[in-house]
């Protein structure tokens, strides 16, 4: 068996965190999930932690918001290979752009479709063959 597939869930309110925990948990028992509610334990469980995938919301309190998060990730060499899906609210394509600008793998609008980022994530964490 593989080792567990380690998925970061940042966002600030408990009942969406607790959606996408449900929908993840669908993927089956080999994954290992840990929550943050603002940038700051995000960024503490991301160095410590170093989790392959983090399911981002755009606007986090903290230090700085989702963006500037997904920016650190990809300034710091040893989270650089960390996935980063982003997930928010907001849907225009400046939005986007600037997820994606930041690092961002991923992006996806709220509301969601639970499989829809199931399989998104799947597809993030599962090496190119």
């Amino acid at each position: 068996m593989s080792a567990p597939i380690r998925v970061l869930i940042a966002d600030d309110k408990a009942g969406m965190r607790k959606l996408i925990r449900m929908s993840v948990e669908l993927r089956g028992p080999n994954l290992e999930i840990r929550e943050a509610a603002d940038t700051d334990a995000a960024r503490s469980v991301l160095e410590q932690w170093r989790p392959h995938l983090i399911i981002l919301d755009v606007m986090m309190p903290g230090s700085f918001d989702g963006l500037g998060l997904c920016r650190h990730i990809r300034s710091v060499p040893e989270l650089r290979d960390t996935k980063v899906l982003m997930l928010s609210a907001r849907s225009q394509k400046a939005d986007i752009a600037q997820a994606m600008d930041a690092g961002a793998d991923l992006y996806m609008t709220k509301p969601f479709s639970p499989v829809d980022l199931v399989e998104s994530a799947i597809r993030l964490c599962t090496p190119a063959r």
